[in-house]
């Protein structure tokens, strides 16, 4: 699964990495991105071929949804499950994106009560994006809230002794066919639901200050020495 990730990157980087022309979106970096956040997700939609930058809540919640909790449940979409759950069934056909990270979390067991964070991501610490997906959900007021889950998919060699299962990161030259929003048949895409290769990336044991989600600063994506008793849990 993903349930925290690292957006370490300013607007302008962004834009460029990604091919954005022109966004007016506030953003700053964050270390320590939690479900039920405002992230940063990259669309393309039929009317505006060009890419948009957008903030959208974590945490998908379907247009047919009664209330905002939903959301907390939706924060990944199994990939091999993906077009047949009510929750991302249209979602996936209909309103795909990217979520834009350099690195994510996940915690890997040590003991009964003990757990050692780790930060993946590319080898050169360079921006990559997750496979998303999105909806537009109204409230009882009316207003229009739009959020978003990351499809997940089982863990690649490097990342399987941390956790069964990994983001979906796709490669920059599939980044035109998943924001396609000519397609429409989810067979069409389940070649890129795949593992990334491991070789591209890196993984490293961080401080357990990742835990909190009041701390978002540097030192939650910093490398720390495991010590020798707590490695013989692994």
């Amino acid at each position: 699964m993903c349930g925290r990730y690292r957006l370490a990157r300013n607007i302008y980087e962004l834009m460029e990495f990604f091919g954005v022309e022109e966004s007016d979106l506030n953003w700053e970096p964050h270390y320590n991105i939690a479900p039920t956040q405002d992230v940063v997700t990259v669309c393309q939609h039929s009317k505006e071929p060009r890419r948009a930058l957008s903030l959208m809540r974590w945490g998908l919640i379907p247009y047919w949804a009664r209330d905002i909790s939903v959301g907390g449940k939706a924060i990944n979409a199994v990939s091999e499950t993906v077009a047949e759950k009510p929750t991302f069934r249209e979602a996936i056909r209909r309103r795909r994106c990217l979520i834009p990270a350099d690195g994510f979390y996940e915690w890997k067991k040590l003991s009964a009560k003990e757990k050692q964070p780790y930060n993946s991501g590319m080898q050169d610490n360079a921006i990559f994006a997750m496979a998303g997906v999105w909806e537009r959900w109204k409230d009882p007021s009316g207003k229009h809230l739009e959020s978003c889950s990351v499809l997940t998919t089982s863990a690649n060699a490097l990342l399987q002794d941390i956790h069964h299962r990994m983001p979906v990161i796709l490669k920059p030259e599939d980044y035109d066919r998943w924001l396609d929003p000519g397609i429409t048949d989810p067979n069409q895409m389940a070649d890129l639901l795949q593992p990334l290769d491991a070789r591209l990336m890196r993984t490293y044991p961080v401080s357990t200050r990742v835990n909190s989600v009041k701390n978002d600063d540097p030192s939650c994506a910093e490398p720390v020495i495991i010590s020798h008793t707590a490695s013989l849990f692994g």
